[in-house]
C-alpha cells in the first residue's frame, strides 16, 4: 500500500502528460499529421534511402538524390544495435507531435522531482516548461531533431544534480541513460548549449564541495560522471563517429578556399562566416518578448483581424471585405533583429513573476545556477548584437563555430526560468506569512515596473521593420503606416495583457496568505493560469488547422508535367531546378545538384556559389546535369534538356596539374571538361598527365545504386576516366575486376580513375569503415550498460534490505 501511495501521484502526472498532449495536438486521434516545412524537405531529400532500404533491406548510407551525392549520417540513417533508439521509441509512443510534447512534460518533471519539488507544482512547472513558445512552435514547423533533444535536456541535468548530491547509483544510471538519449536525438546544436549549462552547474558543485572540503566525493562525482558520459557515447558511437568524420566535407567544415565568389579574399578563420553564424540573432530589445510576447510583432505572419488598421486601410482601398479578412490573416507584422521569426520566444509572464519571487524567497544557493544559465544563454543569444562576447566565442571556444542561429541558445533560458518559477512557488508556500508578503509585495511591484517601464518607453521605439522598404515600395507608405499602427496596438495590448496575469496570480496568492484560499487550492488556481498565459499563446501558432490528411505528409510533392517528361528517360543523369536549387522537391523525384540541408556538401555548394551562379555550363556538364527545370516569364515550369551533358563516365586526353585548392576552382573557369581533368597535386599524384584517347573507348554504367555502382569500361589505350560522382574518400572504394584500387578527387568534386587498356570491369562500393568499427564500439558499450543497470538495480535493492533490516 505504501507502494502505491508513492507513486500514485507520479502515475497520475503521466497520465496527465498524455492527456494533455493529446488534446493539444488533437487532431492525430483522427489520424492527421501535422504539416511540418522542414519534414517536408527532409521527405525529399531521405527519399531514395528510404525507397531502398525498404526494397532491399540494406541501409545505403549514401543517396545521389542530393547535392550530387552525400552521406546520409544526418539524413535519418539506421545504424545496427542502436539499442538506445529503441528506447527512445518506447518512450515516444504517442502520435507526432505529441510524443515530444510528452518528452518535454516527461523531463521536466523529473528534474523538478530531483530538485525536491512536490508532484502537484512538479505537474504544473513541467506543463508550463512544455508549453513555452518557442518549444511548440518548432514542432509547427517541423524541427524534430531539435525538440527531441530539448527534450531530454531536463533529465540530464536531473542525473547530474544526482551524482553532485551522492547519489551515485541512481544519479549515475539516470545521467548514462539520459544523455545517451540525448545524443541519440541527434542534434548536436542543443547538445552543446546543455554542455554550456552543465559547466556552470558543475562549477557550482566543485565551489560547494571544495567550500566543504569534500575532495573525496568530489572526485568520486566525476568519477560517476565520466563513466557514464563515457558509456553513453559508446551507445551512440556510429553516428557520433560518422558525423564527426563527415564533417570536414561538409559546410560545417574549414573551406580550403582563400578567395571569395566575388574575387574578394576570404578572411574567415571559423569553419562558417561570422554573419551566417549570427544570421538569426536576439535583437537586445526583443528579449522583453520573453514576458510580453508581441512586443516586437510576434511573427512574419500574424493574425492582426478586422480590428486591425490594416483591415481598415484595405477596406478604404476598396478591396471586398472577404479578402480584406484573409489578407490580415497574415500580417508581417514583426520588426525585431532577426529576418524571419515564426512566433516569439515566450516564456509567460506568470513563469517570469514566479522566477522573480523565487530569487527573493527561495533559500537554496542552486537557484543561481539556474539564473545565471538563463542570464548567459541570453547573452549569447544576442549574437552579433553583442559581439564581444559572441565573437570571443567564435574564436576561441571549441566547436562553437559549427553551428548558426545562435538565438536559438535560449532554450536553456526556456529551461532555466521554469525551473526557477517552480521553486519560488514551493518556496512561497514554506515561508512564513510575514516573508510570504514581503515577497509578493517586492515581486509584484519589480514585475509590473518592469512593464510600466516598457508602456511608457514606446515612443522611443521606432515599430520600423527590415522588410518595410520593400512593402513601402509595392504599396506605398500608407501601407506601411498601417503596418506600424498595427505593431503599436500589439505592442501596448500585450503589455496590458501581462499587466492582468501579474494581477491575477498576485491576488491568488494574496487572498491565499489571508486563508481565503486553501493552500492547494491556490496552487491550482496559479498553476492553471501559469499554463494557459502559454497555451493560448502557442496556439495562435500552432493548432488543429496545421494538420492534414497522412497522404498530404507522407508525400508532400506531387508530380509537376516537367518532372513526368524528364522521368520518360530511365537513364541515370542529373537535375538542376533553376528555381529551388536549395530546395528538396527535385531530390524526391531525381538525382539533383541541390537540396535542403545544413550540413550539404562544402565542395557541391561551392561549385553552385564559384561556378553555377555564374552559368558555367561546363560544371553542369560535368555534373551530369541532363535536364534543367525552369520557368517562364509567367511562371509556368517548362524542362530544358542539355545535350552536351558529359554522361555518368568518360576518358580524358589531358590532366591538368594544379598545386592549390583555389588553383583547382579557378581552372574550372574555363575548362573543356570533355577533354581534360583538373587534379590538386598536393593531395593526388598520377604518373601520366596526358593519354591517346581512342573515339571507340566507351565506359557504361551496368548497374547503378546508391551504395554501388558497376560501369564496363573498353579502351584499346591506357586511359584516364572521370565520373560524374562526388568524391567521398571515408566510403567509397573503387575496383578494377575485383582489385581495389586508389581512385582520385578530380574537377574539385569528382571521381577520377586510371584505367589499364583492354576491357574491364570498375565497380564503386561505399563500404563505410566508420559504421563498422562505431556498430563494435556501439555492441559493445550496450553490453557494458546492462551490466551496469543489473548491477545498480543489486545494490541498491541490497541498500534497501539493509536499511529494513
Amino acid at each position: 500500500m505504501k507502494i502505491i501511495n508513492k507513486f500514485y501521484p507520479h502515475a497520475l502526472a503521466i497520465f496527465g502528460f498524455v492527456l494533455v498532449s493529446l488534446i493539444y495536438f488533437y487532431p492525430v486521434l483522427q489520424g492527421k499529421q501535422i504539416f511540418q516545412s522542414d519534414i517536408v524537405q527532409y521527405t525529399g531529400m531521405a527519399k531514395e534511402q528510404n525507397d531502398f532500404r525498404a526494397t532491399n533491406d540494406v541501409e545505403p548510407y549514401w543517396t545521389n538524390s542530393a547535392f550530387g551525392g552525400m552521406p546520409t549520417y544526418q539524413l535519418g540513417a539506421k545504424y545496427s544495435h542502436d539499442y538506445i533508439g529503441a528506447l527512445d521509441d518506447a518512450l515516444r509512443f504517442l502520435p507526432r507531435p505529441a510524443d515530444y510534447l510528452f518528452l518535454y512534460f516527461l523531463g521536466f518533471y523529473a528534474l523538478l522531482l530531483v530538485l525536491k519539488i512536490d508532484p502537484l507544482k512538479a505537474f504544473f512547472g513541467a506543463l508550463a516548461f512544455g508549453f513555452s513558445t518557442y518549444l511548440i512552435v518548432i514542432l509547427g514547423v517541423g524541427h524534430n531533431a531539435k525538440a527531441h533533444a530539448i527534450g531530454y535536456m531536463p533529465l540530464v541535468v536531473a542525473g547530474f544534480i544526482l551524482v553532485f548530491q551522492k547519489k551515485y547509483v541512481l544519479g549515475g544510471l539516470i545521467t548514462l541513460f539520459a544523455t545517451a538519449l540525448e545524443i541519440n536525438a541527434n542534434h548536436f546544436q542543443m547538445t552543446y548549449y546543455l554542455l554550456i549549462f552543465l559547466l556552470i552547474l558543475s562549477g557550482y558543485f566543485i565551489y560547494k564541495h571544495i567550500k566543504d572540503k569534500e575532495y573525496k566525493t568530489l572526485l568520486y562525482s566525476f568519477g560517476v560522471l565520466a563513466v557514464a558520459g563515457i558509456f553513453a557515447l559508446g551507445a551512440n558511437a556510429t553516428n557520433l563517429l560518422a558525423t564527426s568524420e563527415y564533417t570536414n566535407f561538409s559546410i560545417r567544415g574549414k573551406s580550403e578556399l582563400t578567395f571569395n565568389p566575388d574575387g574578394t579574399k576570404n578572411q574567415t578563420t571559423s569553419s562558417m562566416s561570422k554573419d551566417y553564424i549570427t544570421e538569426y540573432s536576439y535583437g537586445v530589445m526583443e528579449s522583453f518578448n520573453l514576458i510580453a510576447p508581441r512586443l516586437f510583432g510576434g511573427s512574419n505572419n500574424e493574425k492582426v483581424g478586422k480590428d486591425s488598421h490594416m483591415f481598415e486601410f484595405m477596406i478604404g482601398q476598396g478591396v471586398p471585405e472577404d479578402q480584406a479578412t484573409d489578407f490580415v490573416s497574415g500580417m508581417p507584422t514583426y520588426w525585431g533583429d532577426q529576418p524571419i521569426v515564426a512566433a516569439p520566444a515566450y516564456i509567460g509572464i506568470v513563469v517570469f513573476f514566479l522566477a522573480v519571487m523565487a530569487l527573493f524567497l527561495d533559500q537554496r544557493k542552486i537557484k543561481y545556477v539556474f539564473l545565471a544559465g538563463a542570464f548567459v544563454s541570453l547573452l549569447l543569444s544576442w549574437g552579433k548584437n553583442f559581439p564581444l562576447l559572441t565573437d570571443f566565442f567564435i574564436e576561441y571556444i571549441p566547436l562553437y563555430d559549427k553551428f548558426r542561429a545562435v538565438s536559438s541558445i535560449q532554450v536553456v533560458l526556456e529551461m532555466c526560468f521554469p525551473v526557477l518559477a517552480i521553486m519560488g512557488l514551493q518556496a512561497y508556500f514554506k515561508s512564513d506569512k510575514n516573508a510570504q508578503w514581503k515577497s509578493l509585495y517586492e515581486t509584484t511591484i519589480l514585475s509590473l515596473g518592469i512593464l510600466l517601464i516598457l508602456f511608457l518607453s514606446k515612443s522611443m521605439f521606432s515599430f520600423s521593420g527590415g522588410t518595410d522598404a520593400y512593402f513601402q515600395e509595392s504599396y506605398g507608405p500608407d501601407f506601411v503606416n498601417a503596418l506600424k499602427e498595427d505593431r503599436m496596438s500589439l505592442f501596448s495590448a500585450d503589455l496590458l495583457r501581462s499587466v492582468f496575469f501579474i494581477i491575477l496570480v498576485a491576488g491568488v496568492l494574496w487572498m491565499s496568505l489571508k486563508e481565503r484560499f486553501a493552500q492547494n487550492t491556490a496552487i491550482v488556481i496559479v498553476g492553471l493560469l501559469m499554463v494557459s498565459d502559454l497555451f493560448f499563446v502557442a496556439k495562435n501558432y500552432v493548432s488543429g488547422k496545421d494538420f492534414v490528411s497522412k497522404f498530404q505528409v507522407e508525400a508532400p510533392f506531387q508530380e509537376s508535367p516537367s518532372d513526368a517528361e524528364i522521368l520518360k528517360d530511365t537513364s541515370n543523369y542529373r537535375v538542376f531546378e533553376v528555381g529551388d536549387i536549395m530546395g528538396a522537391r527535385a531530390s524526391y523525384f531525381h538525382k539533383s545538384i541541390g537540396g535542403y540541408s545544413a550540413v550539404r556538401p562544402r565542395r557541391m555548394q561551392q561549385l553552385l556559389d564559384y561556378q553555377i551562379v555564374k552559368n558555367n555550363i561546363e560544371v553542369l556538364n560535368m555534373l551530369n546535369v541532363k535536364y534543367l527545370i525552369q520557368k517562364d516569364k509567367e511562371g509556368k515550369e517548362f524542362p530544358v534538356a542539355n545535350p552536351d551533358a558529359n554522361g555518368n563516365a568518360w576518358f580524358v586526353s589531358q590532366v591538368k596539374q594544379v598545386n592549390s585548392p583555389d588553383a583547382e576552382m579557378k581552372a574550372l573557369d574555363k575548362l573543356d571538361s570533355k577533354n581534360t581533368v583538373v587534379i590538386n597535386t598536393k593531395e593526388f599524384q598520377v604518373k601520366n598527365t596526358a593519354f591517346a584517347k581512342d573515339s571507340a573507348a566507351t565506359i557504361s554504367v551496368v548497374t547503378y545504386k546508391p551504395n554501388y555502382i558497376n560501369y564496363t569500361a573498353t579502351n584499346k589505350n591506357e586511359g584516364f576516366a572521370v565520373f560524374s560522382e562526388a568524391y567521398y574518400g571515408k566510403g567509397w572504394n573503387a575496383y578494377i575486376d575485383d582489385k581495389k584500387v586508389d581512385h582520385l578527387r578530380v574537377d574539385y568534386l569528382l571521381r577520377g580513375l586510371p584505367i589499364p587498356a583492354g576491357k574491364h570491369k570498375i565497380e564503386f562500393k561505399f563500404e563505410p569503415q566508420v559504421v563498422k568499427t562505431g556498430s563494435m564500439i556501439t555492441l559493445i558499450s550496450a553490453v557494458g550498460i546492462l551490466l551496469l543497470l543489473i548491477g545498480g538495480i543489486y545494490y541498491e535493492k541490497k541498500k534497501i534490505s539493509k536499511n529494513v533490516d
